[in-house]
C-alpha cells in the first residue's frame, strides 16, 4: 500500500515586499510518485496539496486553517480505515465545494469548515482525475457549477451533480481516464487517457416533462421535477435526490421515473389551483421504457410496440403487443381504472385503448406515420398531424375527413369547447373554429395543448403561453346568426366590446336567451329589466315583434326606427311617450295631432323637463302658458327671477292669495322690499307690510306708514332700538327703548357694554356707559315722589343711580392715570395726573376698589408724580403702598429703587400743592384720611372734571319754607340797589338765621376759630351796586335739614360725617348774582337740589354742563368743546352753558 499523505488547507493573504519570507508546512512523503497535484480555489483564499508545499509569497504568515479529517489527523482513509492516496482534488466553480479523489472514492468537503459532506463511490478502481463542470447541459438552462466529471482507472468517465447523484457515463476508454476538463460555459468534456489518447464529448440532455390541460412538469437540474400551473404561473418543486428519467401527468397524479423506482405523487386537495404534492405510492421497479403514462390507478409504460399497465403497487396488470411501434399516446380519460388512451402508430393506424379491454380498437388507418393527435372535448372528432405536416381532422362517427390544414406539425383541441382547433407550423399558430377559415398568430414552437384562450407551446425548452383573440371568430359567428356559438366563443375570453357586440346583436336577432345571459355577465341591470319587461309582455300573450323591436331600437337609441316599429304595431302612444321623455316636442305634438292626443299633456311634460334641464325661465313660461301660475311661481322664485315673478303679481287676481303669498315669500326671501311691498299693497295686508319693512330694517319706510297708520306704531319702537343698539347708536337706541316701554332693555344693554369696556380697559367708554347707566336709572325713579314717600325699589334705584355716577367719575378719572403709566406721553399736565390719583384715592378709602380699576397703577402714578412735583411724603407713602403688593418683575426694581431714594429726600409736601378749603381757608393735606373733603369743615370739594382741581365753589341749602321754585325766581332777581348788611335785623326776612345765633357762633367756635374775622368775606363776597354802597350778607350754618336735608343724594357718600352746610334765606338769595349761583338739578323731588355759589367771584369761570351736571374751569371747557364738540365727561353735544 503507497504511504499516507494529508490535505491540509491554507489561507493565502497578501502583504508589502518587504515581509516577503519562505514557508514550509507538511509531511514527507514516502514516495514522491504520490505527490500529484495541488490546487488553488477560485476565490484565492484557500489551497489545497497532496504533498509537502514549499511555496514564496507575499505573505507575513501562513498556517493551516483546519484539517480535514477528524481526530487531529490530516491523512485521508477509506471506509474500512485503510489510508488512501490522494490522485486529484478540485474546488468548485463558486469556492464553496472541493472534491478529492482519494483511491476509488470521491470525497466532497467544506473547505471552510474542513468538514466531510458527502462520499460518492464513483469506480471500481482508484479515480485518477476530477474536475466540476461549468455548464452540465445548455448555457441557457443550468448554472455554473452544477455537475463534477469523475474520471478513474476503471476507463470510464461519470457524470455527478453537486449534491452527489450519479447521473451516468460519459464514455468508457480502453484505458485509465487519468484526466478530464470541462469547456467553459459550454457542455464539452475533454478526456485524457493513460494510453496518451483524448477524445471530446458533447454531453445533452433530453426534454423531461408531462402535460395535462394547464399543469406541466419537467425536470429541472436532472434530480428535481417543478410542476407548473400555465392559467396562475404558480409552481412547486419537487427535490427527487436522484436520477428523473420520466414524467407523466394526469388529472391530480403525478408520476416520476427514477432510475430504480416509480413514485406516484397526488395532490393534498381537489382544488384546481392548488400546487401541494404529496407521495401515494412507490413502485420499487427498475423499469425501461420509451413513454411513461399516468392515470387515476395505473402507469403505461411504452416500449417500442408493446404497452403495459401497471397498478401502483407494482404488479402488472394487463399488456397490449401491437402491430407498429408506437408514435404517439393521449389519454382521453374516463372513468376511474378504465380511462381510454388513443395510440398512433408510425405504419399510420390509430388505435382507442381501454385500460379494463384487452382489445385494441381501430379508429383510422392514415398512409403516413402518425407524429401527432388529439380528441376533441365531446370525442366526437379526432384530429391527426402526419409526418407530411398535413393536419386531418376526422368525424369518429362516419370517418370521414372533415377538412385538412397543410404546414403543420401539432396540434390540439380545445378542452372547453367541442369545435375549436388550434395547430402549429411554419412559426405561426392557427386557431381555426367550426367551418370558418383560421385565424393566425406569430409563435415558436409546438402546440402542446389548448385550454380556453390560453395556447400552451414548447419551445426548446420553455413552455410558453399564448392569449388567443377571438375577435374575428365571434363576428363570423354573429354574421351567420349563430348567437349561441357565438356566447360559447365568448365565454372563453372575450373583450368587453366582444360580449356587448353580441349582446346587442343577439338583442336585435331576437335571441332573448343569449342576451339576457350575455347582459347578466356584464351586470347591465338596464337591458336586463328591458328582457325582465319583454318576459312579463309574453307571460300576458304580448308577443309581437314589432313591438319588442320597438323597445328594443329605443333602448338603442335608433328613436325614428323605434317610432316606426311602433306605429307598425300599433302603439301610437308609446311613440308619443318616447319622444316626450327624449325632448322631441315637435314630433310628439306631431303625433299627439295625428291621434287627436291632448297636448296640454305634453307641455306639461316639457315644462317638467325644461325645469330638470334648469332652463327655468322657458319652465315658467311653459306653465304659465298651460295657465298654471302657482308651478310657474316655484321655479322662479328659487331662481331669483324677481322681474318674471313680479309680471306674474300683476298678472293675478286679488283673490288669488295662496299665488300672492307664494310670490310675497320669495320676495322677502331675496330681499327685494320694492316688490315684496307692492304685492302686499295689491292685498291690501298693512301689518305684514309693515312687519316686512322691519324685518328688512327699512326704517324710514316703516315710520312713514306709521305716520299714516298709528295705530301701528307701537311696533315700531323696540325693533328700531334693538337695531340702534347694534348699530352702537346707544342715546337713541334709549329714546326708542323709552318709547317702547323697555327701560330694563337699555339698562341691560348699557351694563353689558360697561363690563365689556372695563375688561378692554377702555375706561374713558366705561365711564360713558356707567353715566348712561346713571341717566336710565335716574328715568326710572318717579318725578313727584317726595322722599319720605319713597317705596324700598325707588330707594334702591336712588342708590343704583348714585352709585353708577360715582363709578362713572371714577373710571373717567382712571383713564388718564393707567395712559400715564402704559405709555410715554399724555395731555394732562403732572398736577392734574396727580389729582386724578388723589381723587382715586380717596374713594378707595370709603369704597371697594371698582373691577379694573388697578391700585398698583394708582399708587405708581402718585408715586412718580409726586416724586416729580417734590411731593416727598405722599411719594413715600405711595411706595410704601405699593412695597406691600405683588407687582409685575418690571415693576419691582423701580419701585425698590424709588423706595430707596425717596427716603433720601425731605418728608414734606410743598404748600402749593395743597388744597385750600374755600369754605373754611384751612389748607389740607395731599391725603385725607376723611375722603376728598375738607378736614377741617369737611366741605365736600367740588372738582373741574378735566384738570380735577379743586373749584371755588361752598355748596349752600334753602332755610325752611323756601321752595326751590322760589329761590329760583329769587337768584334769577337782580339785586336791589340798596341793602344792608344781611347779618341786621332789619334785613333779615325771617330766615331766623343771623350772625348771633348759637348755631352760627357754636359752628365758628368749634371749626373755624383761626377765621371768624373774614369768614364771609371770603365766603359770600358782597354786592356793589355800582354806587359805592356794598351790599353783603352772612349766611348761617345749621345742622336743621330742612329743603337743604341731604335724602341720599349723588354727593352724599362723599360728605363728611359732621358736616354741616350753609343755610341763606331769601335776603341773601335775592343779594346773589345769577351768575355765582349753580343749582345742580336731576329732575326728581326725592333727590333734592344741591345749591354752589362761587366763593371768589370773578376769580376763575366756571362752567356747568347741562347733561352730567359736572363743573369745568371755562378755559379747560372751551377747549375741549371745541376739540370735541361736546362735553368732555358725558359726551352731550347740548349748547355750551
Amino acid at each position: 500500500m503507497p504511504p499516507q499523505t494529508f490535505l491540509p488547507v491554507v489561507p493565502i493573504a497578501e502583504g508589502p515586499a518587504p515581509n516577503r519570507r519562505k514557508v514550509s508546512y507538511g509531511h514527507s512523503l514516502a514516495s514522491p510518485d504520490q505527490e500529484k497535484r495541488a490546487v488553488l480555489s477560485a476565490d484565492g483564499p484557500h489551497l489545497a496539496a497532496p504533498m509537502r508545499v514549499v511555496f514564496e509569497h507575499r505573505t507575513r504568515l501562513v498556517k493551516p486553517v483546519v484539517g480535514l479529517r477528524e481526530g487531529g489527523s490530516d491523512n485521508v482513509q477509506d471506509r474500512e480505515g485503510v489510508r488512501q492516496p490522494i490522485y486529484d482534488l478540485a474546488f468548485s466553480p463558486d469556492g464553496t465545494q472541493l472534491i478529492v479523489a482519494a483511491g476509488a472514492e470521491v470525497l466532497v468537503y467544506d473547505p471552510a469548515e474542513g468538514e466531510l459532506l458527502q462520499s460518492l463511490r464513483a469506480h471500481k478502481e482508484p479515480v485518477y482525475c476530477i474536475n466540476y463542470s461549468a455548464d452540465g447541459t445548455s448555457v441557457d438552462f443550468f448554472s455554473s457549477g452544477d455537475y463534477v466529471v469523475v474520471g478513474g482507472s476503471d476507463h470510464k468517465a461519470t457524470l455527478w451533480t453537486a449534491e452527489g447523484v450519479r447521473l451516468g457515463n460519459v464514455c468508457e476508454r480502453d484505458a485509465w481516464v487519468w484526466t478530464c476538463k470541462v469547456k467553459p460555459r459550454q457542455n464539452f468534456v475533454a478526456v485524457g487517457c493513460q494510453d496518451g489518447s483524448v477524445a471530446v464529448y458533447q454531453i445533452a440532455f433530453n426534454t423531461v416533462h408531462g402535460l395535462y390541460n394547464d399543469r406541466y412538469a419537467y425536470r429541472e437540474n436532472m434530480t428535481d421535477v417543478v410542476i407548473q400551473h400555465l392559467s396562475t404561473d404558480q409552481r412547486a418543486r419537487i427535490k427527487c435526490r436522484d436520477y428523473v428519467k420520466k414524467i407523466a401527468v394526469y388529472k391530480d397524479r403525478l408520476a416520476v421515473q427514477l432510475p430504480d423506482r416509480v413514485i406516484v405523487y397526488e395532490l393534498f386537495h381537489d382544488d384546481a389551483t392548488d400546487m401541494h404534492y404529496r407521495i401515494r405510492e412507490k413502485m420499487h421497479k427498475k423499469l425501461e421504457c420509451n413513454l411513461l403514462v399516468v392515470t387515476s390507478q395505473h402507469i403505461i409504460l411504452c416500449q417500442e410496440k408493446k404497452l403495459q399497465a401497471f397498478q401502483f403497487s407494482g404488479e402488472k396488470e394487463r399488456e397490449w403487443n401491437l402491430e407498429a411501434l408506437i408514435r404517439y399516446i393521449k389519454v382521453t380519460g374516463g372513468p376511474r381504472g378504465r380511462e381510454g388512451l388513443v395510440v398512433g402508430l408510425k405504419d399510420g393506424q390509430i388505435l382507442r385503448i381501454f385500460l379494463d379491454n384487452p382489445f385494441p380498437i381501430p379508429l383510422l388507418k392514415l398512409q403516413s406515420s402518425v407524429r401527432c393527435l388529439d380528441l376533441s372535448m365531446n370525442r366526437t372528432k379526432l384530429a391527426v398531424v402526419d409526418d407530411h405536416g398535413v393536419c386531418f381532422v376526422y368525424d369518429l362517427d362516419t370517418k370521414e375527413v372533415l377538412f385538412q390544414e397543410p404546414n403543420a406539425n401539432s396540434v390540439a383541441w380545445n378542452t372547453e369547447l367541442e369545435d375549436l382547433l388550434c395547430y402549429s407550423g411554419n412559426g405561426v399558430v392557427n386557431v381555426k373554429a367550426g367551418n370558418f377559415p383560421p385565424v393566425q398568430q406569430k409563435m415558436q414552437g409546438f402546440v402542446v395543448g389548448f385550454k380556453g384562450a390560453k395556447v400552451f407551446c414548447l419551445h426548446v425548452y420553455s413552455m410558453t403561453s399564448l392569449e388567443i383573440t377571438y375577435t374575428g371568430t365571434i363576428d363570423r359567428y354573429i354574421g351567420k346568426k349563430e348567437f349561441g356559438s357565438a356566447y360559447e366563443i365568448c365565454c372563453l375570453g372575450a373583450t368587453e366590446s366582444d360580449w356587448r357586440r353580441l349582446a346587442f346583436e343577439a338583442l336585435e336577432g331576437l335571441d332573448f336567451d343569449v342576451a339576457r345571459r350575455v347582459f347578466m355577465r356584464l351586470r347591465d341591470v338596464f337591458f336586463l329589466d328591458l328582457l325582465g319587461a319583454f318576459d312579463k309582455l309574453k307571460a300576458e300573450g304580448k308577443s309581437e315583434p314589432d313591438l319588442f323591436l320597438g323597445e328594443i331600437f329605443a333602448y338603442l337609441g335608433r328613436f325614428h326606427e323605434a317610432a316606426k316599429a311602433f306605429k307598425k304595431s300599433g302603439n301610437h302612444q308609446r311613440a308619443i311617450e318616447m319622444y316626450t321623455e327624449l325632448n322631441m316636442w315637435d314630433h310628439a305634438t306631431q303625433l299627439a295631432a295625428e291621434t287627436k292626443t291632448d297636448t296640454s299633456l305634453i307641455l306639461k311634460r316639457k315644462a317638467r323637463t325644461q325645469q330638470d334641464r334648469n332652463d327655468l325661465v322657458a319652465a315658467a313660461a311653459t306653465y304659465m302658458e298651460v295657465g298654471d301660475y302657482l308651478q310657474a311661481i316655484n321655479i322662479l322664485g328659487p331662481s331669483g327671477s324677481l322681474d318674471k315673478l313680479l309680471e306674474i303679481t300683476r298678472r293675478l287676481k286679488k283673490t288669488d292669495t295662496m299665488a300672492l303669498n307664494r310670490c310675497l315669500f320669495f320676495f322677502r326671501k331675496h330681499n327685494h322690499h320694492a316688490y315684496a311691498a307692492e304685492c302686499l299693497v295689491k292685498m291690501g295686508d298693512i301689518t305684514h307690510l309693515l312687519d316686512l319693512h322691519i324685518e328688512l330694517q327699512q326704517w324710514d319706510d316703516a315710520f312713514r306708514i306709521a305716520e299714516n297708520h298709528p295705530e301701528f306704531a307701537h311696533h315700531i319702537y323696540l325693533p328700531y332700538a334693538n337695531w340702534l343698539a347694534v348699530h352702537d347708536r346707544y342715546l337713541e337706541a334709549q329714546d326708542n327703548y323709552r318709547k317702547a316701554g323697555r327701560l330694563d332693555e337699555a339698562i341691560r344693554v348699557l351694563e353689558q357694554l360697561a363690563k365689556n369696556s372695563v375688561f378692554e380697559c377702555r375706561f374713558e367708554d366705561a365711564a360713558y356707559y356707567y353715566w348712561l347707566l346713571s341717566v336710565e336709572t335716574l328715568d326710572m325713579i318717579p318725578e313727584n315722589v317726595e322722599p319720605s314717600q319713597l317705596t324700598d325699589a325707588h330707594r334702591s334705584l336712588v342708590y343704583v343711580f348714585t352709585k353708577y355716577r360715582k363709578l362713572s367719575e371714577v373710571y373717567f378719572a382712571y383713564n388718564p392715570v393707567k395712559r400715564f403709566i402704559d405709555y410715554p406721553f399724555t395731555p394732562h399736565l403732572p398736577e392734574s395726573l396727580l389729582n386724578m390719583a388723589r381723587f382715586i384715592t380717596h374713594h378707595f378709602q370709603r369704597n371697594s376698589v371698582p373691577n379694573g380699576i388697578s391700585k398698583a397703577y394708582v399708587m405708581l402714578a402718585m408715586a412718580k408724580i409726586g416724586k416729580t412735583l417734590g411731593a416727598n411724603k405722599l411719594a413715600r407713602y405711595a411706595f410704601d403702598q405699593l412695597l406691600g403688593m405683588v407687582l409685575a418683575p418690571d415693576w419691582e426694581e423701580v419701585v425698590e429703587i424709588g423706595a430707596l431714594s425717596i427716603r433720601g429726600r425731605p418728608s414734606g409736601d410743598p404748600e402749593s400743592l395743597q388744597t385750600v378749603c374755600f369754605a373754611c381757608a384751612a389748607p389740607n393735606p395731599l391725603l385725607n384720611s376723611k375722603g376728598d373733603v375738607c378736614h377741617n369743615c369737611q366741605e365736600p370739594f367740588v372738582r373741574s372734571f378735566y384738570s380735577f382741581e379743586v373749584l371755588p365753589l361752598v355748596e349752600f341749602v334753602l332755610d325752611d319754607g323756601i321752595t326751590d321754585d322760589e329761590a329760583a325766581v329769587l337768584i334769577a332777581k337782580e339785586p336791589p340797589l340798596q341793602l344792608g348788611r344781611p347779618g341786621d335785623a332789619n334785613t333779615d326776612t325771617g330766615s331766623g338765621n343771623n350772625n348771633h345765633s348759637p348755631d352760627r357762633s357754636r359752628r365758628r367756635s368749634e371749626n373755624r376759630p383761626s377765621a371768624s374775622e373774614i369768614e364771609l368775606d371770603r365766603e359770600l363776597a358782597t354786592l356793589d351796586d355800582g354806587g359805592g354802597v356794598r351790599r353783603g350778607f352772612r349766611p348761617s350754618r345749621s345742622t336743621n335739614s330742612g329743603n337743604g336735608s341731604d335724602a341720599g343724594g349723588p354727593e352724599s357718600a362723599a360728605r363728611g360725617t359732621n358736616f354741616v352746610p350753609y343755610h341763606v334765606g331769601r335776603a341773601h338769595l335775592l343779594a346773589m348774582r345769577p351768575g355765582d349761583v349753580f343749582v345742580v338739578d336731576f329732575g326728581r323731588r326725592c333727590i333734592p337740589r344741591r345749591y354752589y355759589r362761587a366763593a371768589q367771584p370773578g376769580a376763575a369761570a366756571i362752567v356747568q354742563c347741562g347733561g352730567c351736571k359736572h363743573f369745568f374751569l371755562d378755559d379747560e371747557w372751551n377747549y375741549q368743546y371745541l376739540q370735541r364738540g361736546c362735553c368732555y365727561f358725558c359726551r352731550s353735544k347740548a349748547e355750551q352753558p
